[in-house]
């Protein structure tokens, strides 16, 4: 293990979700439905972070590859223990490398794209799906899933809380919320001192 950094300390909406997500027990679906630069990314690190102190282990997906170096970043930088990795730029034996490390027990945080989802977790106790709207999550060949809801059944069947976060939710999920089914948690402040930006209409037809 390594000291992590220090993060920032969370405002208001963002302490009420930790508090939340922490208050679980057993299964349940969060979506925090935040604006960008809400601070997120920093309401996983923090859920991990208690669920690590619980002994149990974390997944995290995101959409796109793209995602993954500077999401791995950050969260390396914060976590008290190694954070493996899974997506299909990664030669085979890598991937096998973060498949067994998770399926022992020995590894305790796993980041990759939607195939990720299918790795065994046997100390299971906390799955994220950022940007839960994005169709990456969606196989559209061969054997077809939604890495989104595969994630949901897992963590109904492991009996852990599972979060999905999104600026822009998708319509399912928000509907979801508004029933009852999902914890619906709303970041409509940016984080730290960040303002969101002015918006002015402009009518260009009167633009040479």
């Amino acid at each position: 293990t390594r000291e992590p950094d220090t993060g920032p300390v969370l405002n208001a909406e963002q302490s009420d979700c930790l508090t939340s997500i922490d208050a679980s027990v057993g299964f349940g679906v969060h979506l925090i439905d935040g604006v960008t630069g809400s601070g997120k990314t920093e309401i996983y690190i923090q859920a991990i972070s208690s669920c690590l102190a619980r002994n149990r282990q974390a997944l995290i997906l995101v959409p796109e590859i793209g995602l993954t170096p500077q999401t791995l970043a950050r969260f390396r930088a914060r976590l008290s223990v190694p954070v493996h990795v899974m997506h299909s730029k990664l030669s085979d034996g890598e991937r096998a490398k973060s498949w067994a490390a998770m399926a022992s027990g020995i590894g305790r945080v796993l980041l990759g794209t939607r195939s990720a989802v299918f790795t065994p977790l046997p100390e299971a106790g906390l799955l994220i799906i950022d940007e839960e709207h994005d169709s990456s999550y969606k196989q559209p060949d061969g054997f077809h899933y939604h890495a989104r809801d595969v994630a949901i059944v897992r963590a109904k069947a492991h009996a852990v809380p599972i979060l999905l976060g999104s600026a822009t939710p998708s319509l399912e999920s928000l509907h979801n919320a508004n029933i009852g089914r999902y914890r619906h948690h709303r970041l409509q402040q940016r984080a730290g001192d960040a303002r969101l930006p002015d918006v002015r209409i402009v009518d260009v037809r009167k633009i040479r």
